[in-house]
């Protein structure tokens, strides 16, 4: 019977005292990337949150004057709970803004506002990238939750099939955080292009929410890394990689 890569890691290891799947390493180094990037994200917001705008408007009021700019007038906006749970629902046309962006006026809260507008502005004008994400939903979710339960079937009874199945559909979700980042990225950009057309900040200001901006598109970056090592792991644990002699 052929065996899996993971019994050779295991056994590989047996000499140091440990029953150690050297591929967890891979689960290790995605975690430290992506809490990294977010204490840097999180240190970023906070500093720039405590930076007031110039021109006083709170982020909901500000989305509120990007929106008219750009001619879009049937997009509610409303207040959400939490942190940094800020989104466009493109289904029901509702930008919605959390506890620390919807009634401050500091310049990374006028932020986020924006670029929850550049994803409006992206709907309203049909961004390819957001209409391919948006239809790739589904099958992302499918992905999500059924990749790792028939992965590990196919691992603990050595049937391949499953494996192979478990691994197309972790792919399925993984496209759809590589299609997420030109969505983010250009919404970012079209923020903060807005913010300047609109008057709404000047340079200076604009500087600060950039890096804001750069540093929570950044977290999505982390994201797609952190799944790409993850993918790796499960092709390793498959076999993938490995000499078979049968």
């Amino acid at each position: 019977m052929m065996l899996l890569a993971q019994t050779d890691f295991y056994y590989a290891n047996r000499g140091m005292g440990w029953g150690f799947d050297g591929t967890y390493v891979l689960i290790i180094l995605a975690f430290l990337i992506s809490a990294l990037v977010s204490a840097k994200m999180n240190a970023t917001f906070s500093k720039y949150s405590k930076v007031r705008s110039y021109c006083g408007m709170t982020g909901a009021q500000a989305a509120q004057r990007i929106l008219s700019s750009a001619g879009i007038y049937d997009v509610r906006i409303e207040h959400v709970s939490g942190k940094l749970t800020d989104h466009y629902d493109p289904s029901n046309k509702v930008l919605r803004l959390s506890d620390a962006v919807y009634g401050n006026t500091s310049i990374a809260a006028i932020g986020v506002a924006a670029h929850e507008c550049g994803h409006a502005v992206q709907h309203a004008r049909n961004y390819v990238p957001l209409s391919v994400r948006s239809a790739i939903v589904p099958v992302a979710n499918f992905g999500s939750q059924l990749s790792w339960p028939l992965f590990l079937a196919g691992l603990i009874f050595s049937f391949r099939p499953l494996l192979m199945i478990g691994i197309l559909l972790f792919c399925a979700a993984l496209l759809f955080q590589i299609v997420t980042l030109p969505v983010e990225f250009n919404a970012s950009a079209r923020a903060l292009r807005m913010l300047d057309e609109t008057g709404i900040m000047g340079r200076q200001e604009i500087r600060g929410t950039k890096k804001v901006l750069r540093a929570a598109a950044m977290t999505y970056v982390a994201a797609v890394i952190g799944s790409l090592l993850q993918l790796l792991r499960l092709l390793i644990l498959s076999g993938a990689f490995r000499r078979r002699d049968d």
